[in-house]
Formats: structure tokens, sequence, C-alpha cells
């Protein structure tokens, strides 16, 4: 792979686990793992576990030294290894931030010394950490917006209050990185760029592991969770493993053991949390191929009466789905109720407790579910061809645009299979 391509700038095509595909190409002769290998074991990290590797389908990750079984340690990153707050408080900038009114967030620090850092280059400490991580990264907010156009509606919204989080959070630290002008030749303005923030942000959203809050008097309020771990952090993600995960106060590490086996040569996953794909898509720039957590979500129409007001007043006005098994109890709830017929309008209740009113209404929602179903094949099918045609002649935005078309297509088998499973549904009634 060419340097600087990160987990999260790549398109992910992945595979189930333990499949023959997870062998990789082993990269520990690099130059750049040769110089992180360094730098960790100088703060104390040992480990014959793990070791970098490319793989077919996720690109860069982690690959097994050995077998590996169920419970065993997979990585012991120790504290020395972790950037936190605590690191940008010991440093140059600790002074800075101490006497910042209001007190800067604990993110705002972070991203500060990753931007500063990065500035720095061959003068940083954290150098050889900051050459493996992405140059850039594959998050909405970070996409073209007629490429954010063709996203699924729900997540598109989401990219762009994200986009908007993001250029508030510049707006509002300006001030701050005026004030760290003494540190610098340079003008800060061009240092503590929207682009390099961008960037900095990226890295500790998509990232970052949690730690026990924090309180700090120099920072703001809000959590102060988040810390990078380098090498760690080359682990990519598979909905199909658990792992336990968490910092050792004993031990001052941050562990993670595996509830999984692996042979030897395989790439070892962890699992960021049972996300589906627009979450994926979202906080990490990237969609689970065969995610069991996948779904497509109904876009609901304002404009309803009494029996929205119902279902909102019950909370069933949001996350309606289609998944691998068909609509959602939910989705199937919504539409029982929408189909009610007037003279049973009073039995809304007993919808809501799961209760058959009647086969009509049975079939009248399944009816419905199917229709919405098609018009989201008909509507993603559409999408994907003019993603198809985009590719053809936008070739700057060929990253970007296979990421999109992947996501859609996985939706594309979502709604293919609830499809099949409503027509089964349906043959109860005919």
């Amino acid at each position: 792979m060419q340097k600087g391509k990160g987990r999260t700038s790549r398109i992910r095509r992945r595979k189930l686990c333990g499949s023959s595909e997870s062998r990789g190409v082993n990269e520990s002769h690099k130059s750049e793992f040769i110089e992180l290998r360094k730098w960790l074991k100088a703060r104390k990290f040992q480990d014959s576990n793990l070791a970098p590797a490319c793989f077919p389908g996720t690109g860069r990750g982690l690959m097994s030294q050995t077998s590996l079984q169920e419970g065993q340690m997979i990585i012991s990153l120790p504290e020395s290894c972790l950037l936190t707050t605590d690191t940008v408080i010991r440093s140059y900038l600790g002074a800075y931030i101490t006497k910042w009114k209001p007190p800067p967030s604990p993110l705002l620090a972070l991203c500060t010394f990753l931007v500063s850092e990065k500035h720095a280059g061959h003068r940083s400490l954290w150098k050889p950490y900051l050459e493996i991580l992405p140059k850039a990264y594959t998050c909405p907010v970070c996409l073209e917006p007629e490429v954010v156009n063709l996203l699924p509606k729900s997540l598109k919204a989401k990219a762009e209050e994200q986009r908007a989080h993001v250029q508030e959070f510049f707006a509002s630290s300006r001030d701050f990185f005026s004030s760290l002008q003494p540190l610098f030749a340079e003008a800060v303005d061009s240092i503590f760029s929207y682009s390099a923030l961008l960037w900095a942000w990226c890295t500790v959203n998509t990232r970052a592991v949690y730690l026990r809050p924090r309180q700090r008097e120099c920072l703001s309020a809000e959590p102060d969770t988040c810390a990078l771990a380098p090498y760690l952090d080359l682990l990519n993600h598979s909905p199909h493993v658990q792992v336990k995960a968490a910092f050792n106060e004993e031990t001052h590490s941050y562990e993670i053991r595996t509830t999984s086996r692996w042979r030897k040569h395989e790439e070892v996953f962890i699992c960021y949390g049972p996300h589906d794909n627009q979450r994926l898509f979202l906080e990490y720039g990237f969609v689970s191929v065969h995610n069991p957590h996948a779904c497509v979500y109904v876009s609901r129409d304002k404009q309803m009466d009494k029996k929205i007001s119902i279902l909102k007043d019950h909370g069933y006005i949001e996350n309606l789905t289609f998944g691998w098994d068909g609509p959602s109890w939910r989705l199937l709830t919504a539409l029982k109720l929408l189909c009610l017929e007037a003279e049973k309008f009073t039995c809304w209740k007993k919808v809501l407790l799961g209760e058959v009113i009647s086969d009509t209404n049975e079939k009248t929602s399944l009816d419905i579910a199917q229709k919405i179903c098609y018009y989201f094949i008909e509507e993603t099918n559409a999408v994907l061809q003019k993603v198809s045609h985009m590719k053809d002649e936008k070739e700057a935005l060929i990253n970007q645009l296979t990421l999109v078309e992947s996501l859609w297509t996985e939706e594309l088998k979502i709604l293919r299979a609830s499809a099949e499973t409503l027509h089964s549904l349906q043959t109860a009634f005919t």
C-alpha cells in the first residue's frame, strides 16, 4: 500500500472473519513500521502477537503472528504510549491551555496538539505515530457536496449536521489558536486552518479509544474520555467478533482480550459496536459488507394527522427500518396503526401491544410494507445508476463515489432480502 493510506481512507469490502481471504502480506519491514516499533519499544511496549499487514478487501490492519485463543490478550498498550489530554497538558501547550478562558474542551486540546505536532514534522516526538495516520479521511464531513447529495436522506441530514458541527468547532476555536502565536514563527492561521483541524477532528473521532471520564480544572466540563492508541488503532472492525477492551488501572495499560479464536497469519479484528452501515459511514467512513446490524431507514411523511401523533407520542415515529429478516417490528406496528379501519381506530392501543386486530389489517400493512420496499429498491437502483455515470465522468471523485456505491449496494441487498420475506408473509393471506 502507498504510504499514508489509513483504515478510514479505504473502501471496505469486508469478508466474514475466518475466510481464506483474511490472510495478508506482512508489512513489518516497511520503514514507517520499523520506526513505530522502535518508538513503542522506547515507551515499554513489547508485542509478539500482532504484525502490520495489508489484507485483500480491508487494506492495512494487524495480523496474528501466532494462534490466538479465546480469552487471550491481543494487545496491552502502556499508558506511556497513549495520547491523552494529560499528554497535551504536560506539553508546551499546557501553559496556554491553562490560562485560556473559558477553558478549552478536551477535544480541542487533542486536536490542537495533533495539528501542532504534525506541523512540527521531524521535530515532533510523536512523528513515528503521525507518519502512519491517514493523510485524509472518508467520513461524510470530508466528502464533496455533490457526493453527499447521493447519500440516503437520513444519512445526508446527519452528514450536513456533522459538517455544520465541525465548522462551528473551527470558528469557535480561532481565538484560542491566535493565542498560540508565540509558539510559532509562521502565522497561526496558516497552521490551524480548517483543513488541518478537520484532519485532527477526524483522527480523534475515528481512531480514539474510550477511557473513564476525567475532569481537569483547565479543561471544560465536556467528557474527557478519548485517547489515541498508536499501533492498537490499526485493528479493523468486524461486526462478527467480540472483544473486551478497557484501561487496566493495575497494569496502567489499555488492554484488549479476544472472545474469538484466530489462526496464525489471519487478520485480527475488534468490534467498534453493533452499528448499522449508516452509522459506520458517518462516524468512521466505511461500510461493512454482510453487516448483521445493517438496515434501511424509512423516512416518514410529516403531513399526517392523529395516527402520526399517536405514533410520535409512543415513540414509533423514528428508527423505522428494513433489515435482513424483513421490516422491523416498529415499522410493521406503525403501518398496522396507519392501516386501521375507521371503525377499529379505538383499538390502537392493542396494535401498539402487538395484538392482531384483523386479517385485513395484517394484509394491508404487509402490502404497504412491500410497496415501500419496492419503492426503495427502485430508488436505490436509480441512485446506483447515477453513481455509475458520475464515476465515468468525474475520475477525481472515484474513491468517494465508490464508497457511496458500496453503501447503496449493501442497502439494496437488505431491501431485496426484506422483499423476499414480505412475499413469504403475504402468502399466508392468499
